[in-house]
């Protein structure tokens, strides 16, 4: 018999947890229906960063909620599918657990891959715009072992509604930015790979605005868009990438 599980899938910015129980909730269980609706087809799928909008693993706790995501991720990899997890910058604290326990692959650099006949470069793309100094600077200080010490040191309790409060500042700052910019410097990024590689299509989340863009007549610009507004996803199947919405 046929394998008709032969697609590809990529989807970004979920949030889950933000900005609210109820309406995170809603998202949540949204986002597992389009995974059940696309389980029958999916080989590999691409969680491409900022699927929780905070994420710690402490030694022996984790933050709670995200029951139904995580149990349907687990069924999926169960399963034989690949999931692919690219932290972003609301969930860039994963110290095993994902993988250990629900199957995910993570990747904390950008990704070059070869999906059949074509080549993939895909990564969140927090920090990747000109002018991201003092960002990458501040991202550098909480990637640092003294920084994920500390924190693990503060009780849970205290520590995730720090970092909580920390990520609905951090969102009002980044509702003053102009998305088109960042998506310029994301797209000045993708030129930039394309003077020493060939890549076909350059996949980046972040932005939370679906957007695609030709570079060369062999090279697009993708931004998947988020799971707030858009619920906006990719499929890739023979050669051919799609934007859809669910």
């Amino acid at each position: 018999m046929t394998n008709k599980r032969n697609k590809i899938y990529f989807a970004s910015d979920f949030h889950l947890g933000s900005p609210n129980y109820q309406d995170s909730l809603l998202r949540e269980k949204k986002a597992c229906d389009w995974l059940s609706t696309i389980e029958p087809h999916a080989k590999e799928i691409y969680l491409v960063g900022d699927i929780f909008d905070f994420w710690f693993e402490y030694n022996k706790v984790i933050p709670k909620g995200f029951e139904r995501l995580k149990g349907k991720l687990v069924q999926l990899t169960d399963q034989g599918v690949e999931i692919h997890f690219f932290p972003g910058n609301h969930d860039l604290w994963t110290f095993g657990y994902l993988e250990k326990e629900l199957g995910l692959i993570v990747h904390k650099k950008p990704l070059i891959t070869k999906i059949e006949d074509r080549t993939f470069y895909i990564t969140h793309g927090d920090g990747l715009c000109e002018g991201a100094k003092k960002y990458n600077l501040l991202k550098s200080f909480f990637n640092s072992s003294l920084c994920q010490w500390a924190f693990e040191k503060i009780h849970p309790n205290l520590g995730i509604k720090l970092a909580q409060t920390w990520s609905k500042s951090s969102r009002k700052r980044g509702g003053q930015v102009d998305n088109e910019k960042l998506q310029e410097g994301l797209i000045n990024h993708s030129k930039e790979i394309l003077k020493n590689s060939h890549i076909n299509y350059f996949i980046f989340g972040h932005i939370h605005e679906p957007k695609e863009l030709e570079l060369t007549p062999n090279s697009k610009y993708i931004n998947i868009g988020d799971w707030i507004t858009h619920f906006s996803y990719l499929e890739f199947h023979q050669n051919n990438l799609l934007f859809k919405y669910f």
